[in-house]
């Protein structure tokens, strides 16, 4: 039994971004949910990346009983307007339980691409977390090339976040230490097959297992074997296997754990 903790299935079935989905969207959204299930994916969190996304991510969930939504503005989408989406999440939110939301997120700092409003940014990535503290729940970090940036947002409200995932972990032992510390797990993805990434299969052999969630933020990130086309939440199961012979253990071990830590920072 394995669990997709990030992933974007509404991107997945139609070729623009933030526009709602259609009727006929559900088809192939269903067929995507059957053939992870099929690989032993039993759960997938669909992850929302601005208003538009985030209610996708919602009537999703509500159509298939293995999803669940996480809704938010990802650092990339947090236009000038944002606060007024914001809102809009929020009155979501506050129907937690009938639109099947488990987390708030994908949130974050991102500094990677020239044009970012970095104070914007910090202001949104902070209302996101005061969120997830108010409604009590998961709290997903983007942060990319914002390795300072995003400590000092992090700290300021440590100990209070209990229940976080930095998703697909790119930084050093130094940053896993401490986001490990403050109550956060690190969200590993197909990025860790790269042949590349020698510094991450380090820390991901170093850390506890227990601290340590699979996602494949599919369509994006594909593992080595399919690099170059559509990522997938069957490949959790690709992903896990590459982990337990990394770690030495078997793909149960790998399973067991990863979806006990799944199911207890999301309550599942």
């Amino acid at each position: 039994m394995l669990v997709d903790t990030h992933c974007h299935i509404n991107m997945m079935i139609k070729k623009q971004f933030d526009v709602p989905l259609e009727l006929k969207d559900f088809d192939p959204a269903g067929q995507i949910v059957d053939e992870a299930v099929a690989h032993d994916v039993t759960t997938i969190i669909n992850v929302g990346t601005s208003l538009v996304e985030s209610v996708n991510c919602i009537e999703l969930a509500k159509k298939f009983k293995p999803v669940i939504a996480a809704v938010g503005i990802h650092p990339n989408d947090c236009t000038a307007d944002w606060r007024n989406d914001f809102k809009e999440i929020e009155k979501l939110v506050k129907e937690k339980t009938t639109n099947k939301i488990v987390g708030i997120g994908e949130c974050g700092i991102d500094m990677y691409r020239p044009g970012y409003d970095l104070q914007r940014q910090k202001d949104a990535f902070k209302a996101h977390i005061e969120l997830a503290l108010e409604y009590d729940l998961v709290l997903i970090v983007h942060s990319r090339t914002a390795y300072d940036e995003t400590l000092r947002a992090l700290e300021e409200f440590k100990g209070q976040v209990t229940r976080g995932i930095i998703h697909c972990f790119s930084y050093d032992q130094a940053f896993a230490d401490q986001v490990i510390e403050w109550n956060y797990v690190l969200g590993i993805g197909g990025v860790i097959t790269y042949p590349k990434n020698d510094a991450l299969r380090n820390i991901v052999t170093t850390v506890s297992l227990e601290k340590i969630v699979l996602e494949t933020d599919a369509p994006f990130l594909p593992p080595q074997i399919i690099r170059g086309k559509q990522n997938h939440p069957k490949h959790i199961r690709t992903i896990a296997e590459y982990l337990a012979e990394l770690r030495g253990v078997s793909l149960d071990e790998v399973a067991r754990v990863t979806t006990g830590t799944v199911k207890k920072i999301f309550k599942l």
